[in-house]
């Protein structure tokens, strides 16, 4: 029984941790999997970061779609629920699924990015993205703005959350 409750204790903690670092684990709906392979154009061998990535719905989708996705998250249970998901993809040697603090990474080779976070997040990790990102290179967030920049594209459609496209 303490075991029980040991591992129980571990998740909630990480639960917790993951949503202190950027988000609580909601995923991505599945029905706006598509919209943001639309919206992405993932093209073949790029690099594609998903931070907070959850179930790694949204990074299996673009590895499926020929980039080599990478996806980082900290909360033990969906990083869990990340590596299944990756071992069923049909691409899953384009796709690997990290236990990594997203403040720890460095975003200068990535082409594309991909999150799902607190707006407060959105705010806090723009330095970041502005000093590491390469020219040219593409920002997906869902449901919320990245405050101060200006959205290529505002994919909006009645009944779902937008999703907003910037290029660096």
């Amino acid at each position: 029984m303490n075991i029980i409750i040991g591992i129980v204790f571990i998740l909630l903690l990480s639960f917790a941790y993951g949503s202190l670092r950027g988000a609580p684990c909601v995923p991505t709906k599945k029905h706006d999997v598509q919209r943001f392979l639309n919206l992405a154009e993932v093209k073949e061998n790029e690099i594609f970061y998903e931070l907070g990535c959850g179930d790694a719905r949204i990074t299996c989708a673009a590895g499926n779609a020929g980039a080599k996705a990478t996806g980082f998250d900290v909360s033990l249970f969906p990083f869990i629920i990340a590596q299944i998901r990756v071992f069923f993809s049909k691409n899953r040697k384009n796709i690997n699924i990290k236990y990594r603090d997203i403040w720890f990474l460095n975003f200068k080779d990535a082409d594309l990015v991909y999150m799902f976070l607190m707006p407060e997040t959105y705010e806090k990790i723009k330095p970041k993205l502005e000093k590491e990102l390469k020219p040219g290179a593409r920002v997906i967030t869902y449901v919320w703005p990245m405050p101060g920049w200006e959205a290529k594209t505002i994919d909006k459609i009645e009944g779902y959350p937008p999703m907003y496209l910037y290029q660096r």
